[in-house]
């Protein structure tokens, strides 16, 4: 399971925001949908998508069970230690539920409870996690090492990328996904290519 996950920023979305996702469509494998709307408004958000050609197969929600089921979706994500992902990993075993870590204990616990994957976090400056610090080698070093997949967030871009220490099955990013062309993600693709 190698990704590339685009995930919102946590705003409104407009319709020049969706385009941009249905643009770079081929060359991200999720996108979360991680945002501060009304249901009745990601509604909008995720029927624009699906209208305009987004593949529903691509979509991921955040947290929200009514959308996953009313949209048949495959993939719903949570934050740390949400107990709902859990629950609902043991209700829906054939969801695709993944879980925000920023432990190693915590991603040990999403292993524990058979969750699929997990994005850790956050590996580098980001502006989404001002002035905290990132995790530490040692962190990374051990959270990768556990039985599940791991996937890296927080300050994921060209130039980082080239310091992503080994072991994670996918990235995670906001702002790159956000603010990139089609060919400069396929450029990041082919360097992942060469990681993996």
């Amino acid at each position: 399971m190698s990704l590339f996950i685009a995930v919102t920023p946590y705003k409104y979305l407009n319709v020049e925001d969706l385009e941009h996702y249905i643009e770079i469509t081929e060359e991200i494998d999720l996108l979360l949908l991680r945002v501060p709307m009304t249901r009745v408004d990601l509604c909008w958000a995720l029927d624009y998508l699906l209208a305009n050609g987004f593949p529903q197969t691509k979509l991921m929600i955040h947290s929200d069970m009514t959308i996953l089921e009313k949209y048949d979706l495959n993939f719903i994500h949570f934050r740390e230690n949400d107990v709902q992902a859990f629950e609902n990993k043991k209700l829906h075993p054939h969801i695709f539920v993944s879980m925000s870590t920023h432990s190693v204990e915590t991603v040990k616990r999403a292993l524990e409870w058979s969750l699929d994957f997990v994005f850790f976090g956050h590996l580098f400056e980001t502006r989404s996690k001002h002035g905290l610090k990132p995790r530490s080698s040692e962190e990374i070093k051990d959270a990768v090492s556990i039985d599940i997949p791991v996937f890296a967030i927080g300050g994921i871009d060209t130039h980082s990328f080239k310091s992503l220490p080994r072991g994670f099955e996918g990235v995670c990013a906001i702002s790159f996904f956000r603010n990139r062309s089609l060919r400069e993600i396929q450029l990041l693709r082919e360097e992942w290519h060469t990681y993996v």
